[in-house]
């Protein structure tokens, strides 16, 4: 175990900057190397890294490994993981974090099979156990209505993390580090899958990841018209006094059409965690309550008094929504033009 060392995360890139997940993982990283007096490493791959790796030192790193290839312009598992366990190898870091996204849920299991080593999947929260010195992983389990804490003594430890769980820290272009070149050929023979062609869906507006203010809706709603009418109204409000925001819905509002599934709000839709959430009509399956558990503020807005959404809002309105969301607007109207 004393041979391991430092923390390496897994960074990725998105459109030629750093993805989100990444400084994420950095700010996470970057308090556990100061605890444990090691290094914080950033590892990108890409076929054109450009200022990603400046940006990574900015956000917490120490050192940046990275690799240019033409053959990592997307992500394909072999032609990653001949680059990935090379760095691993090398370098023996004490814990890899990944960001539980597309590429990071291909990615893990088959380093942890790799490396014949233990993994945990979808972490809301890591530690470091002050004897140990373990990392202390913390996943939801049962659909969300418990959580459990895993530790394991093999090394690397690896994990994957949930976005929006973790905070990266205030960004320092004064920070320094150093920016390393990795040499790994890949084996084009060895890269069994090739990317015929990519779809990229257009999305306008703000997305419901990067929103302060989430207005949901559910079940309760009654009929797709009012995601259009007066849960947007409300959100307009929100954006234009400075607070940007964006509708969203519960997977049963989704499944009857309402709304498209790229707008679904949960556990098997989009993980949020906005300043303010605002659920109306929503009941509270663990699944929805999951995926929005980082909210600073949630409120809940239900006819049902026994509404399980109820138990963990900070506040709570009981009446229906058509009574509420009216006065709600026009009083948040005066307050934000005041």
């Amino acid at each position: 175990m004393a041979d391991y060392k430092n923390i390496l995360v897994c960074g990725e890139i998105t459109d030629g900057e750093l993805a989100n997940i990444t400084t994420e993982l950095l700010g996470c990283g970057r308090n556990f190397a100061d605890e444990l007096n090691e290094e914080l490493i950033c590892f990108l791959a890409s076929d054109s890294v450009g200022e990603a790796s400046k940006e990574a030192i900015a956000f917490g790193a120490d050192k940046v490994y990275t690799i240019e290839d033409p053959l990592l312009k997307d992500y394909q598992a072999d032609a990653y993981m001949q680059v990935i366990e090379k760095l691993i190898k090398e370098l023996s870091p004490r814990i890899v974090l990944i960001g539980e996204t597309s590429m990071g849920r291909d990615l893990s299991p088959r380093l942890a099979f790799r490396f014949e080593a233990g993994l945990t999947t979808d972490c809301i929260e890591l530690a470091i156990d002050p004897d140990s010195k373990l990392l202390l992983q913390t996943r939801s389990v049962f659909g969300g209505i418990a959580e459990a804490v895993y530790t394991c003594e093999l090394m690397p430890q690896i994990a994957s993390v949930r976005q929006k769980t973790m905070s990266p820290i205030e960004r320092d272009e004064s920070r320094s580090g150093e920016v390393i070149s990795f040499d790994a050929t890949i084996d084009s023979s060895k890269v069994r899958t090739k990317i015929s062609d990519m779809i990229k869906e257009e999305i306008t507006g703000i997305q419901l990841e990067d929103a302060a203010v989430v207005i949901g809706g559910g079940r309760g709603i009654g009929a797709p018209e009012p995601f259009t009418t007066s849960l947007q109204d409300l959100a307009d409000v929100f954006t234009k006094g400075g607070f940007p925001s964006a509708v969203g819905a519960s997977r049963p509002a989704c499944d009857s059409g309402w709304l498209p599934a790229s707008l679904q709000v949960g556990l098997t839709g989009k993980i949020i965690a906005p300043d303010l959430y605002i659920a109306i009509g929503i009941s509270g399956a663990s699944q929805h309550i999951t995926g929005v558990s980082g909210s600073k503020t949630v409120v809940a807005i239900n006819r049902d008094p026994d509404a399980y959404i109820f138990k963990v809002a900070n506040f709570g309105i009981v009446d229906r929504y058509e009574n509420i969301l009216p006065a709600l607007t026009e009083k948040l109207q005066e307050l934000l033009a005041g």
